[in-house]
């Protein structure tokens, strides 16, 4: 018997998020739009700046795996805090959710519990900046053998692969869990992330069972502007493929088979976690054996939800919302 139905390995980062306009942007040089990785200082400049802040415990992998928490399925995540104000109150969080967090914060350490300052424009648009902290350590031994051998399904963060460790540390987990029987996938996470690490996104992908991204994350995987070519490709190397087109259809692929999804285009209030929700409500349906055109609609009705408030977690009863439109 799995522990659990679903475990995630990525970076711990609380995230704070606040409302803001263009002109503050432009006055603390922050880019619209963008996700930009600071340092200590800058995060604590930006962090003193905001305004009517909520802080909750974040980072992309860490949202989908709450996300099927409240779903219902049994959830563990992997991910790396220093015990202090804010690693006490992210483990804390996340175990309020439901979702057990694996890994107790570090007592000691140089480098404090990762944050992330998202300012939330009023046409919906999010501006991320980061600070990655003590999760940047993350390595194979903060994976425990049983945890992730015991998976019924894995998700790895694309964003671990700036670090060595975080590679070999996936390379472990995925070797477990699928050697345990269980489906191992990433999200790639950001299209300049898969620039800096293309050759081993491309080598880790074929040992994978599933891949989930967004048409900029594929193009800049296969070096083409021309989507259809880079989903071809990847098709060939991973068993499930996964493209998100924000406010277009959804597609994936399985060898041969090609499944469209279509979207129902809602004004955004804030797009933060967008992609992990669509990620948390396909990823439902692949664990309790949904076919993918339904596995790909409870994922973007987890997406429109996210999307209509602030925040990166749900809001409403999303199985609720799945039942409303007769997928379960």
């Amino acid at each position: 018997m799995s522990k659990y139905q679903a475990v995630g390995i990525g970076n711990a980062v609380v995230d704070v998020i606040c409302r803001s306009d263009d002109a503050f942007l432009s006055k603390m040089g922050i880019e619209k739009g963008v996700m930009q990785l600071i340092d200590e200082a800058r995060g604590e400049a930006l962090y003193d700046a905001m305004e009517n802040r909520v802080q909750t415990a974040g980072g992309s992998v860490a949202n989908t795996i709450a996300g099927l928490g409240a779903l219902g399925l049994t959830t563990g995540f992997v991910g790396r805090v220093r015990d202090d104000a804010l690693g006490r109150a992210y483990a804390d969080d996340l175990t309020r959710v439901g979702t057990d967090f694996v890994n107790p914060p570090v007592p000691r350490g140089d480098l404090p519990t990762s944050r992330s300052m998202i300012f939330v424009s009023p046409d919906g648009e999010r501006s991320m900046n980061t600070y990655l902290g003590i999760s940047t350590e993350l390595g194979p031994q903060d994976v425990p053998n049983d945890v992730v051998a015991g998976a019924e399904l894995l998700l790895l963060e694309g964003y671990l692969f700036d670090k060595p460790q975080g590679k070999f540390a996936f390379g472990t987990a995925t070797e477990a869990c699928r050697k345990a029987g269980g489906l191992a996938g990433i999200s790639l996470s950001d299209p300049f992330c898969v620039d800096r690490h293309r050759d081993d996104f491309r080598a880790l992908i074929c040992g994978l069972d599933y891949v989930i991204g967004n048409e900029y994350e594929w193009s800049a995987l296969y070096e083409t502007a021309d989507l259809d070519a880079a989903l071809d490709q990847a098709a060939g190397e991973s068993g499930l493929v996964v493209c998100t087109r924000s406010g277009a259809d959804v597609t994936i692929r399985r060898g041969a088979e090609v499944v469209e999804v279509p979207v129902r285009r809602v004004a955004p209030v804030d797009t933060t976690g967008a992609g992990d929700q669509f990620a948390a409500g396909f990823l439902y349906g692949l664990a309790t054996g949904a076919p993918l055109d339904v596995a790909g609609q409870m994922g973007c009705i987890a997406a429109a939800e996210v999307i209509s408030h602030y925040g990166a977690r749900p809001d409403a009863d999303i199985k609720a919302l799945f039942a409303a439109e007769g997928l379960i």
